[in-house]
């Protein structure tokens, strides 16, 4: 079984990244193969809507550090996206790696019921942070990017999500969210472990 994140948070040792960490390290306790990447140390561009991967080519012709994670989408069984709310949404780095999975779609994506060029399978794993504790607030960032990764060929997705982490490890001191992480983590790995 294969688990690739991808963190979004400039911090490396932030709420998002400190709960991601959590759940590859219960997943490769229970035998997954695990791989991790920081996009804030990556240098790549966003979509630039040339329709190369809809005409000539079946993936992403940007050749940039992006080109390594869209390929462990690619072979992944569970990914896990991690992002704190910057302005109301994911950061700037985590949209611009979700605008280049437009490469996954088929030149006949709306039409075709089979319109992703990813195996089925899949699971996302959302892991949502924010300063804000109230729950209500920014409710709306999960359900949107749901709804484009299922587009894109993810069959299920679960959310983690952290209210009130103002501090950049104040999530260490939240057993509850740890838990459900490590639950949600175990729970993957166990599935996926019974299918090879």
């Amino acid at each position: 079984m294969k688990i690739v994140a991808v963190l979004g948070s400039p911090r490396l040792n932030g709420n998002s990244a400190l709960i991601a960490g959590r759940f590859l390290e219960t997943a490769r306790s229970l035998g997954a193969e695990t791989r991790s990447f920081a996009l804030n140390a990556l240098a790549y561009r966003g979509c630039q809507a040339c329709m190369s991967c809809k005409k000539n080519s079946e993936t992403c012709v940007l050749k940039d550090d992006l080109s390594e994670v869209l390929e462990a989408v690619r072979e992944t069984d569970v990914l896990v996206l991690a992002s704190p709310v910057y302005y109301g949404d994911v950061t700037g780095q985590m949209k611009l790696f979700i605008d280049r999975n437009y490469c996954f779609l088929t030149p006949d994506y709306h039409s075709n019921p089979q319109r992703s060029r990813l195996l089925p399978g899949k699971t996302m794993v959302f892991i949502q942070t924010q300063g804000h504790a109230d729950a209500a607030v920014f409710a709306d960032v999960f359900p949107r990017y749901e709804a484009m990764m299922r587009f894109d060929g993810m069959d299920e997705a679960h959310l983690l999500r952290g209210c009130g982490l103002s501090r950049r490890d104040d999530v260490l001191e939240r057993e509850e969210i740890l838990k459900q992480t490590e639950d949600l983590a175990a729970q993957l790995t166990t599935r996926y472990a019974g299918q090879y």
